[in-house]
């Protein structure tokens, strides 16, 4: 299994609707809520960042929708008012390792305790005790035994269906926007970047986004 997912899974690792022989052969992970209601989850990951978070607040409170921040520990540390402001304005909390770690370059053992030490620095930065704790894998690498193991410790592991690609500067804004509306469906978990490498794109694609989910009656809830 690990070399087939060192392999095949690479090669198509940013597929922008993920394909369902991915979800089959990861079921154990989260890659979608399916519904029949009309909702979305939308998600953040890499903050939090100065200016970059803080504006995505500010467009989500614009329409009243909630999100999903999946944080990376060291920012915790370094902007805990940003991280503090999102659990006040009732956004949910994700682990996303302490140093955003690339599992396939990075032992279990380092890996699991890197997500630890973020698990740590958000239950000390959050004034409320949650049992919840729900995890994505920078870039979507992490090997089989990181999986099992944080499983075991009791994570969720949050992958998505939907992908921006806010992050790829090889693709246009509108192209971001398009990889988003033409994809999503009711119960998707759509992925977007509140980073400074990402926010070119966002500050286009989030409003139109959010105006589209809007328009079209969606609803937007945590995980």
């Amino acid at each position: 299994m690990s070399l087939f997912f060192l392999t095949f899974f690479e090669m198509k690792l940013y597929w922008v609707k993920t394909n369902k022989l991915i979800k089959t052969l990861f079921s154990k992970w989260i890659w979608d809520i399916p519904s029949t209601e009309k909702v979305v989850y939308l998600s953040f990951d890499d903050g939090p960042t100065p200016e970059v978070t803080t504006w995505v607040l500010e467009e989500l409170k614009k329409h009243h929708f909630k999100a999903t921040f999946f944080c990376i520990g060291d920012n915790i540390r370094k902007y805990p008012d940003i991280f503090k402001k999102i659990i006040s304005e009732g956004h949910t909390i994700g682990n996303h390792t302490y140093n955003h770690l690339n599992g396939w370059k990075t032992s279990t053992q380092n890996y699991i305790d890197n997500t630890q030490l973020c698990q740590e620095i958000i239950d000390e930065n959050r004034n409320y005790n949650s049992d919840s704790k729900i995890f994505r894998p920078p870039y979507g690498k992490i090997k089989t035994a990181q999986s099992r193991a944080l499983l075991k410790l009791g994570y969720k592991i949050i992958m998505w269906d939907v992908l921006s690609a806010d992050f790829d500067r090889n693709i246009t804004e509108q192209e971001c926007l398009k990889n988003v509306v033409m994809n999503l469906q009711p119960g998707s978990i759509i992925v977007f970047h509140d980073s400074i490498k990402a926010f070119e794109k966002l500050k286009y694609v989030l409003p139109a986004t959010l105006q589209y989910l809007q328009d079209n009656n969606y609803e937007a809830k945590v995980l």
